[in-house]
């Protein structure tokens, strides 16, 4: 009998675009790369799916294994989300990849200047962009080694006897 747990691959993918997230979520099916990818549609909710707040409070805990970002949203913008997902010691170990249109110098800069572990220019092309997308699934969900699962503090905590 087999020991081994299932590890299950979560993504996060952050797109305001329909169109966009229909892609990415059709390539990254493609290539069955990830067990499950959540879709949020702007920035508050994408918080709200880490810190297990509002609709995601009864969510299974853990930390998606990526999270595919873009940059101009409503309500909270893609690089105040990645502002705080580096500023926070228990989620500044995820990667997170930022897919956007801009190739402006100040969004890319800024993106890594902030923690950005990839800045991808979405390409206008539909093969590109599939293709695009199923190289970033692969690297981060087959190839790349993530972080093992850390505890929690109030994990760590023996019940004196």
């Amino acid at each position: 009998m087999d020991t081994e747990p299932i590890v299950i691959k979560n993504i996060l993918l952050v797109e305001d675009d329909p169109q966009d997230a229909e892609l990415t979520l059709a390539g990254l099916e493609k290539s069955h790369l990830a067990s499950r990818v959540v879709v949020v549609h702007d920035g508050e909710k994408a918080l709200d799916y880490l810190y297990r707040r509002g609709i995601f409070e009864m969510r299974p805990g853990g930390n998606p294994i990526l999270v595919m970002l873009d940059l101009k949203m409503p309500k909270v913008n893609g690089l105040e989300v990645l502002k705080t997902i580096k500023a926070d010691e228990h989620l500044r170990i995820i990667p997170v990849v930022v897919l956007s249109s801009s190739r402006e110098a100040r969004d890319v800069v800024g993106c890594y200047k902030y923690g950005a572990n990839a800045y991808v220019v979405k390409p206008v092309d539909f093969g590109d962009f599939m293709k695009a997308v199923q190289q970033l699934g692969s690297f981060w969900t087959a190839i790349n080694e993530p972080p093992p699962v850390v505890l929690k503090e109030e994990a760590r905590v023996k019940v004196a006897a």
